[in-house]
């Protein structure tokens, strides 16, 4: 029977639900933001009042049991049926929804999205945001898990029939190489191809992007270091050790390195990568379409003018989509 001292919480059926599909404690502690020992007690409480084990977690992975398979379906019903109620309250008054769950690229955490939380955060005051920032494989998996509402990362190929799009920057692709190590006379194809290249991780969508499209032009350039930090990226090449290909906006995510490294268009360039907000459809009303406009507006002011102006090649490449 179950323990009628503990009562089942959404709470709790949040955390066996993310514990369930993570099958790990501290993946799922670090997905809801709260501590594994936080995790394991509301796991704990919600078995204790609903009488059985809901998971092994002595295995390794974390496995469901039997009656965790059967209460997991339950479980979702339950949180698709609390996100529908608050997205109808949601609708009648923005300040209403208690929690806005984000998920952005990293390359938009440096000045955009501190700027977007802000304006969120004055708005919808009573809300509690939570933000993750990865790649967009990941942002994608996690909102289709229903753990973010909303996101922002590169396309990837067709949208699903249950979200929402809304584009937002067209982000051309360039060649970051160490300041001054191509004149203005150099051929850039020929300069680019003494030099080592320094590959963005091909285990995100960007970096095999790149490098497929690499393999079609038929270059293979020299390449040592295949690394997932623009930050780790941009100081090798401003430190000589090679160039790189990224966008303006993966470049200038790592400013503290504009005065070391010069941006110049890239001879075989890959089609821009297309940046959007994506969420599930008709979830939150109208909310994703005003964060989108919001967007736009910072990333004109914040990103596009900026580098425009510094790089006038630029213009109409790099650009805000609507």
């Amino acid at each position: 029977m179950a323990d009628r001292s503990r009562k089942i919480t959404l709470w709790g059926i949040e955390v066996f639900t993310a514990a369930a599909e993570e099958r790990s404690i501290s993946a799922a502690a670090r997905r809801l933001g709260a501590s594994p020992s936080a995790i394991s007690q509301q796991l704990s409480n919600l078995e204790e009042a609903v009488g059985a084990l809901l998971l092994d977690r002595r295995a390794r992975p974390v496995a469901l049991t039997p009656a965790g398979e059967a209460f997991r379906r339950h479980a979702q019903t339950i949180l698709n049926e609390a996100a529908q109620a608050q997205s109808e309250l949601a609708r009648l008054d923005r300040r209403a929804l208690t929690q806005l769950r984000l998920g952005m690229i990293e390359d938009f955490d440096s000045n955009v999205t501190p700027a977007l939380l802000s304006q969120l955060a004055e708005e919808m005051g009573a809300s509690r945001f939570l933000l993750e920032t990865g790649a967009s494989h990941r942002l994608f998996d996690q909102l289709e898990s229903r753990a973010l509402d909303v996101i922002v990362a590169a396309e990837m190929g067709a949208a699903a029939e249950w979200m929402e799009v809304f584009p937002l920057l067209r982000d051309p692709f360039v060649a970051v190489v160490p300041r001054g190590r191509i004149g203005a006379d150099s051929e850039p194809g020929e300069a680019l191809a003494e030099m080592p290249l320094i590959r963005y991780t091909t285990r995100h969508h960007m970096g095999r992007v790149i490098s497929d499209h690499l393999v079609r032009q038929n270059l293979v350039p020299e390449s040592r270091f295949e690394l997932d930090s623009y930050h780790a990226i941009m100081a090798m090449v401003a430190a000589g050790a090679g160039w790189t290909i990224l966008t303006p906006l993966g470049a200038s995510h790592a400013r503290r390195f504009a005065g070391r490294v010069d941006l110049l268009p890239l001879p075989f360039a890959p089609p821009p990568r297309a940046i959007s907000l994506f969420a599930r459809r008709g979830i939150l009303g109208d909310m994703p379409a005003d964060i989108a406009g919001r967007l736009r507006e910072l990333l004109q002011r914040l990103v596009v003018g900026p580098q425009t102006e510094r790089l006038p090649w630029l213009e109409g490449a790099l650009r805000v989509r609507g």
